[in-house]
């Protein structure tokens, strides 16, 4: 009866045992649970004989992943691990790089120039009616003196220099009225749009068809250009796909929203962007910029920043920050401040973050326990 006790007792005392241990699954818990169920057994063996044999096991924790180094945190990975996640990196030299200004782009609506070249058209076309008239109307006081007051009517010789005199008139008024609008489109569009516009140029009767549309690109107050460079690149949004630019000329007035320098380019009619699009703009600047290239898919967003992971050797991983105005070049970021010949992360930089959060909170779970 005692014996059959101790038994019961034991075999409860195990089964308590074996469920603090396998309740949270998971190697921590076991390993946790190992140097209690080492001492329990210890109890139970002059109890029960059968307990006598093979050690308990020892239960070993995984490798961590993630370590606090120099105060960051470094990812730590294996062959196998990288190749699950699909990590690809890049050893990349710090060289000299065309740099890109970002810019903002307009489409702007185009009525008001067809308005001008149509109403400069008119204006033309009324004062060539207007010399014509001077013509006929001269010639007609030309006969009637010519005639003399004892062939025509006195009354009849001074209504034909009448007609000339108002004839003449709405010539010098046709003439006002062209020098005008030839102004109004200089003054609003500048020397080459409105030359354009005068002449009814190819240029403007692209804009008019709408096989051109009329970008204006205005640079932030902060940055200038010398003279505005003769290709750009523009974003259509959504998918932000680049499109070329062509210049047209600077322009005569600022975006009010961001009272920068200001240029006139124009866009294919098929590259997607319509009259009252706003999009981002890249022009390049006169000064070149040294750094390591990173392209904006290698870029990975948390905790309110924007980095990428480079290596540091050995399979670790660290972020390194990206400032929220670094320069530009062929659509990517110049990063100034990475070391000579940075091994980059160009794809699996955000399961790298991941595992990096998560290590923060185990710590956080740790600490609570």
């Amino acid at each position: 009866m005692g014996q059959r006790r101790t038994l019961l007792l034991a075999g409860g005392l195990l089964l308590a045992a074996a469920c603090v241990a396998f309740t949270e699954p998971g190697a921590l818990l076991r390993a946790r649970a190992a140097p209690f169920l080492s001492d329990l057994r210890q109890q139970l063996e002059p109890l029960v004989p059968g307990l006598r044999g093979d050690a308990v096991a020892e239960v070993r924790l995984p490798a961590p992943r993630t370590a606090i180094e120099d105060g960051r945190t470094v990812v730590r990975l294996s062959t196998a691990e990288r190749e699950r996640i699909g990590l690809v990196t890049e050893t990349r030299p710090s060289v000299a790089h065309e740099q890109e200004l970002t810019a903002y782009g307009s489409v702007l609506d185009l009525a008001r120039i067809t308005e001008l070249a149509n109403n400069y058209a008119g204006a033309v076309a009324a004062l060539q009616t207007a010399q014509a008239r001077v013509e006929v109307s001269a010639s007609a006081a030309r006969r009637a003196r010519s005639l003399g007051a004892g062939v025509v009517a006195v009354a009849q010789i001074e209504t034909a220099e009448g007609t000339l005199l108002t004839d003449r008139a709405a010539v010098t008024a046709a003439e006002s009225q062209v020098r005008t609008f030839a102004a109004t489109a200089r003054q609003e569009w500048g020397s080459v749009l409105g030359k354009a516009i005068i002449e009814r140029a190819p240029l403007v009767t692209r804009l008019i068809e709408r096989s051109d549309f009329l970008v204006q690109v205005t640079l932030p107050p902060s940055e200038s250009l010398p003279e505005p460079p003769k290709a750009a690149t523009a974003e259509v949004p959504p998918q932000s796909e680049r499109v070329a630019l062509r210049l047209v000329s600077a322009a005569t007035r600022t975006d009010p929203r961001i009272q920068g320098q200001s240029f006139f380019y124009l866009v294919s009619g098929e590259s997607g962007l319509l009259p009252g699009t706003s999009t981002m703009a890249f022009l390049p600047a006169a000064r070149p910029v040294r750094g390591v290239l990173v392209p904006e898919d290698a870029v990975v967003h948390g905790e309110g920043g924007t980095w990428v992971y480079r290596g540091t050797g050995d399979g670790a991983y660290v972020r390194h920050p990206i400032r929220p105005d670094a320069p530009m070049s062929a659509d990517a970021f110049v990063v100034e401040d990475l070391p000579e010949a940075s091994e980059i992360v160009l794809k699996g930089g955000q399961a790298l973050l991941s595992e990096e959060m998560k290590s923060r909170i185990r710590v956080v779970g740790d600490d609570d326990d």
